[in-house]
């Protein structure tokens, strides 16, 4: 009896395309046809396409063994030519057409991160990092947790995706907190004394542009202990495992922003410098990484990236770096001050 072993590859791509209507966008989603939703209003309808495409990852699970670079099955033809299929396989969500074709895929991370208006979405059912008990437990041997730098590098990478490209680095910054210190039914709790070290007490505007996002809603009453809110992000809602792993990266994400050398900086650097360090191995000084993606991480231009580089250069954050225009391929080498972050992390494991 001879067994069929015939490559067949599973289809792992959605598509969910607004189409506009007099009474509002339309939701048209080619595998729900002719099942239609409409959505009125551009932001709900960024939401309804999130949660629709959120839906069909949940339902069309497929063990990682079994999941390719559905990019490169179409010659990848989503992204400019580069060095060519590499690194593990992520679902990317991608925009085009000026948000009115929305696109949900298994790439590899070479064709995710040279892909224009894309962002790594983190994924519930495959947590970016060891969820187990044993890697829940903090670290006693002196040495980071890689664990932290990859759940903000996640995260940053999704909420450049799902925040509107104008949202500021404050709102980004109280954006990437609120979603690390969320419990898995999307409630989130900022204490005081958090706000007042990222130079975000007493302004109400940082919240009131991720609310006028339609990102989370804040309730009248807030907590005396803190600031309160419910992320309306339907990609955030689902079960998450690893809740003590988030509270570490926003930890992380917290220290590295208020470095010595930040911490009298404009937020806008502050970003950056997180955008920048999750790339750099702990117990590591240099790091390497595709500028298009590090620049959509703090919802920069390419422009106001190099300006940002040489601003961390003069603080000392950095001590070189270069930035390969052909291949958009940047590398660093980090300075003092982001050295005695990570010295003075570890010695608080």
């Amino acid at each position: 009896m001879r067994l069929c072993t015939a490559n067949r590859t599973v289809p792992r791509t959605w598509t969910v395309e607004l189409r506009p209507q007099p009474f509002g966008p339309e939701l048209v989603c080619p595998r729900c046809r002719p099942v239609t939703t409409s959505a009125k209003g551009g932001t709900t309808a960024r939401s309804a396409v999130l949660a629709h495409l959120a839906r069909h990852a949940r339902l069309d699970a497929l063990p990682v063994h079994l999941r390719t670079c559905q990019c490169h099955e179409r010659g990848c033809r989503w992204h400019p030519r580069h060095r060519g299929c590499s690194g593990p396989i992520v679902l990317a969500l991608a925009r085009e057409q000026g948000g009115r074709l929305w696109r949900l895929a298994d790439v590899c991370t070479a064709c995710a991160g040279a892909t224009s208006h894309a962002a790594i979405v983190p994924e519930p059912q495959l947590a970016a990092a060891p969820s187990s008990h044993k890697a829940e437990q903090p670290t006693r041997s002196g040495t980071e947790d890689p664990s932290a730098r990859i759940r903000v590098r996640d995260m940053l990478s999704y909420l450049a995706a799902a925040l509107p490209s104008p949202t500021g680095p404050q709102a980004r910054l109280l954006a990437l907190q609120c979603a690390l210190r969320a419990d898995d039914r999307g409630r989130t709790q900022i204490p005081h004394g958090l706000l007042r070290g990222m130079h975000l007490h007493g302004e109400g505007m940082w919240w009131r542009e991720l609310e006028q996002a339609h990102w989370l809603y804040r309730p009248p009453l807030s907590s005396t202990n803190g600031a309160t809110a419910q992320l309306l992000d339907a990609t955030l809602l689902s079960p998450r495992p690893g809740r003590r792993g988030r509270a570490r990266g926003a930890d992380w994400a917290l220290r590295t922003a208020s470095a010595p050398a930040l911490r009298n900086q404009d937020a806008g650097l502050q970003l950056a410098a997180v955008a920048l360090a999750v790339h750099v191995s702990p117990g590591t000084a240099s790091g390497t990484a595709d500028a298009g993606q590090v620049a959509r991480s703090c919802g920069l231009t390419g422009n106001q990236l190099v300006t940002a580089l040489r601003q961390l250069g003069t603080v000392g954050t950095l001590t070189t770096w270069t930035l390969d225009d052909t291949m958009d391929d940047l590398a660093w080498q980090t300075g003092q001050g982001m050295n005695h972050v990570a010295a003075h992390q570890n010695a608080q494991q």
